[in-house]
């Protein structure tokens, strides 16, 4: 036997698998980084959105806003008016009248959200700074006006101040009636010029229609009824002190939603759909981590008489198993702390100088939003942390119960 080439051909097989095991290293770090970097983008990219949105219905919610439990609309007495106006914290309170409406104008028409709002309104919100045309007064020369959503401008045709082609608004009347081709015998009608129209957010620019308070109570037979009152906080009080002051002054009878929670279902929606991303990136992860169960079973296999020896000289079982887990902690934390730092790197440039648009001239924001918030690293980093356990513990146990006699 040719004792030389059997020792070269051992060395060189046993190089080959380093290589190989290197590879394998070197492309599970890559795999982590990207997995990672991705990851943080979109996490960062899903904040912006709930920012957006926020900002969005910002400029025409309420601080807070008063309803009732059970139905639509509530009686509205002095003593609760009271009540709600001097609760500590409150600057201002604004009767709301709101409620679906057929809105007709000279051959068109369409349904839309009407609502009524008492004359403090313009300065409750900040839909001045959402008037794109006419006026932001619901009220001039003691004749009514209309704020119109562009949507709803724009289906119908609606031209401003036009006293000779009013908008009317047409609202079913309660209670039973005979078959009659006349349709005052099932609508109440009421006309009204169209003073302004507004852009804030695509579903209220395309159905609402503001009208002052006194015009939706006679058009809706409304009364002392009302479907809520929205509530501004003065500046400096925590919104969340008065809400929950408010609760307790107004007992279960009445809800009081905070901005959050006049829109929570299109909050979860995003919350739930960034939930399910992180789960789908998660499991993108793990495949991208299987590499480190190969690589760390690789390891095993080559070095078997390096471990013989290290437990022959006294090494027990759990500094073997340790090295291994080591090992892979490295290659997928190297990977994370890359992955992270790009991540990081690529959402601040977004956020600074707006690198990639939304590719739509319509659109309501120029770039992508972003916002980078550190619950998401700290939560890509406790997955990372928990993929490399679960992939690096089967190899480790595999090493750790290595016969010595046998590959000594």
């Amino acid at each position: 036997m040719n004792v030389p080439l059997l020792i070269a051909r051992r060395y060189f097989l046993s190089k080959k698998k380093r290589n190989i095991i290197s590879i394998i290293s070197n492309i599970s770090m890559v795999g982590v980084a990207v997995g990672t970097t991705a990851l943080i983008i979109v996490l960062s990219v899903f904040n912006g959105l709930e920012d957006l949105v926020r900002s969005l219905y910002g400029k025409s919610d309420p601080d807070l806003v008063v309803t009732a439990v059970q139905g639509k609309s509530f009686e509205l007495t002095a003593p609760l008016l009271v009540r709600v106006q001097r609760t500590p914290g409150v600057r201002m309170v604004t009767e709301v009248i709101e409620d679906n409406a057929l809105l007709q104008y000279r051959d068109r028409q369409m349904v839309v959200k009407m609502k009524g709002v008492s004359d403090n309104y313009q300065h409750q919100s900040n839909i001045d700074s959402a008037i794109v045309d006419g006026s932001s007064g619901l009220q001039r020369e003691g004749r009514d006006y209309a704020l119109l959503g562009a949507g709803v401008q724009h289906e119908l045709s609606i031209a401003l101040d036009n006293r000779f082609a009013p908008m009317r608004l047409l609202y079913p009347k309660a209670g039973k009636f005979k078959v009659s081709m006349d349709p005052d015998a099932y609508f109440t009608q009421k006309n009204i010029l169209a003073g302004g129209v507004f852009l804030i957010e695509q579903r209220i620019d395309d159905s609402y229609v503001f009208v002052p308070l006194d015009f939706a109570r006679d058009l809706l037979n409304y009364g002392t009824r009302r479907t809520g009152l929205e509530v501004k906080v003065k500046d400096g009080q925590d919104i969340e002190s008065v809400q929950k002051t408010l609760r307790e002054r107004l007992g279960p009878t009445f809800k009081v939603l905070n901005s959050d929670e006049q829109h929570v279902s299109l909050l979860k929606a995003i919350k739930v759909e960034k939930m399910f991303v992180f789960i789908t990136f998660a499991f993108i992860l793990l495949i991208a981590s299987i590499n480190i169960f190969f690589s760390l079973s690789m390891l095993v296999i080559d070095k078997k008489k390096d471990m013989a020896v290290l437990m022959a000289m006294g090494a027990d079982q759990r500094t073997i198993r340790n090295i291994f887990l080591f090992e892979g902690a490295i290659v997928a934390q190297v990977g994370a702390i890359v992955g992270l730092v790009l991540g990081v790197g690529i959402c601040w440039i977004q956020q600074t100088f707006h690198v990639v648009s939304m590719g739509m001239a319509t659109s309501v924001v120029d770039a992508y939003p972003v916002k980078m918030q550190l619950s998401d690293i700290v939560l890509t980093g406790i997955a990372i942390v928990f993929i490399t356990i679960s992939v690096s513990i089967q190899p480790a146990l595999n090493a750790s119960r290595l016969d010595v006699r046998d590959n000594l």
